[in-house]
């Protein structure tokens, strides 16, 4: 693909910086206003899901979840079969499928126009003038509008460096060509534990450390406990580790920790690789954004309006006027590059309305805002929608009830073998909102989805309980939480039906 200019200058209407999912977005809309706008991007096109995150590691748990089901059948009559695990091939699907979802995402910036498209690294020069570094020069693009939707990569801390060439990040896993022997997983969070629990599947020796006491997404304390205690039995887990030393050995990297069953008691350990899962940081330190104009946060992201992701200037925070002032900056900040939701279908919505405002600048419309959705792809799986526990403790203080359900007696989970798992549910005491849940267990993933379209209606409690729920289904778990909550409620006669033949948890 040739670049739309080689060296030189050039003016357009709308500069969007990036080429993920956001930036993508960002264009698409941008289009339907203008054609004189600019695609920029300095890596390799294919979006994080697709190159490095959501898909590949949907294709490792996939191979780890079949080894794991040959190993777990006695309890069906069946007899468990120990599973010959290749792992260059299993790593060869992994790359294999993830090269065919990226090469959709290739195929489609392809076949937009050339003169659309720019590769090389984009700096401001000032808010309206960003230099790119290409292949072939330096060229000064003027642009009226611009798009920020640079994505983010991973971070670690420097301590994790001792590890040298044994030091990796989820990036990384992805490229391998076979399995290692055995691995230290840092970060226990969404990353850390779905990669963990998937390479424990397929015979690696995992251990996974953390700090602070995090599992996941999970805020709730009970469920959070549910999840460590559950995982810890599968593979070794210390969300609040005490890590005294790493370094670089002949066999790979030794790391000195005290055990989790045993305080004081120092542990010393060698692994193949030290896999860094300890969150991301946004790529806005590469575009020398002090040049910008833009009013900076202590983490150095440009300030915005969360609803149309326009960015705040210096001028206005001067002439003291509100963020909201629809024209106080023709910069737009989308997806993982404004740090405030990392998921690929936030991302999408937010490339979606920054891509529109900037292309219809200066009129700006506040852009929809679907409920808050995240699941985990461990086994049971998590997920959490809505408010969290701490978010409807702040906003509605005494004035909310919780119902519960678990899943160790719930009638399907326990006929397919996954009663594991506990659910919560959140609704506001008068008015019977549902507010939001968090869960471990199975089927999490189903049931995110159907409570969070609940919650996106402002369904009432009573409400969610005149919907239809089939029999013998994982999903009647979640109308036992909601009659629970129901009943605290106290908004009347309670509209439920009683089941009493179906057992416990039905």
């Amino acid at each position: 693909m040739s670049n739309s200019t080689s060296t030189g200058q050039r003016k357009v209407d709308v500069a969007i910086i990036g080429a993920g999912t956001a930036g993508l977005a960002a264009y698409r809309a941008a289009a339907e206003h203008t054609d004189n706008l600019l695609l920029i991007e300095s890596g390799a096109y294919g979006t994080t899901c697709a190159r490095v995150g959501c898909m590949p590691s949907k294709l490792l748990i996939a191979a780890a979840d079949a080894a794991h089901h040959q190993q777990h059948t006695s309890l069906f009559g069946i007899a468990d079969q120990q599973p010959i695990i290749d792992g260059k091939q299993v790593m060869a699907r992994v790359k294999s499928e993830r090269d065919r979802f990226a090469g959709f995402v290739v195929d489609s910036v392809e076949s937009f126009p050339d003169n659309h498209k720019l590769r090389g690294r984009a700096e401001f020069v000032s808010p309206h003038v960003l230099s790119v570094k290409t292949d072939q020069g330096t060229v000064l693009i003027e642009a009226d509008r611009i798009v920020i939707a640079t994505g983010s990569r991973p971070t670690y801390p420097a301590f994790f460096n001792q590890a040298e060439d044994r030091l990796v990040v989820n990036d990384d896993v992805f490229e391998w060509d076979d399995l290692p022997e055995s691995v230290a997983v840092f970060g226990p969070g969404v990353i850390g534990l779905e990669l963990g629990q998937a390479l424990s599947r397929l015979g690696v020796r995992v251990r996974v450390f953390g700090v602070g006491g995090s599992v996941g997404p999970l805020v709730d304390p009970d469920i959070k406990a549910y999840a460590e205690k559950t995982f810890h039995q599968e593979f070794y887990l210390d969300p609040d580790a005490k890590v005294h030393s790493i370094q670089r050995v002949q066999d790979g990297v030794s790391i000195e920790f005290d055990l989790k069953a045993h305080p004081g008691e120092r542990h010393q350990e060698t692994f193949d690789y030290l896999l860094a899962a300890t969150g991301r940081t946004a790529n806005i330190d590469t575009l020398n954004i002090a040049n910008s104009g833009l009013v900076l946060n202590d983490r150095g992201i440009p300030e915005l309006n969360p609803f149309t992701l326009q960015a705040k200037s210096i001028e206005e925070e001067e002439n003291g006027n509100p963020a909201t002032n629809p024209t106080s900056s023709h910069i737009f900040v989308a997806g993982d590059a404004n740090n405030y939701i990392p998921l690929l279908h936030e991302a999408a919505d937010e490339g979606r309305i920054a891509g529109g405002n900037a292309g219809q600048f200066p009129t700006v419309f506040s852009g929809k805002r679907r409920t808050p959705i995240g699941v985990v792809f461990t086994s049971p799986q998590m997920m959490t929608v809505g408010l969290n526990i701490r978010q409807v403790e702040e906003r509605c203080q005494h004035c909310f009830e919780v119902g519960e359900v678990s899943f160790e007696d719930q009638g399907s989970s326990r006929v397919m073998g996954v009663n594991q798992g506990l659910l919560k549910v959140y609704a506001e005491q008068g008015t019977g909102l549902f507010l939001g849940a968090e869960m471990i267990g199975p089927s999490a993933e189903h049931i995110a989805h159907l409570l969070s379209w609940a919650a996106q209606q402002r369904m009432t409690v009573p409400q969610m309980l005149e919907m239809p729920f089939y029999h013998p289904v994982i999903e009647e778990g979640v109308r036992t939480a909601l009659r629970d909550v129901n009943a605290k409620l106290n908004l009347g006669p309670a509209m439920i039906e009683r089941c009493l033949d179906c057992g416990p948890g039905a």
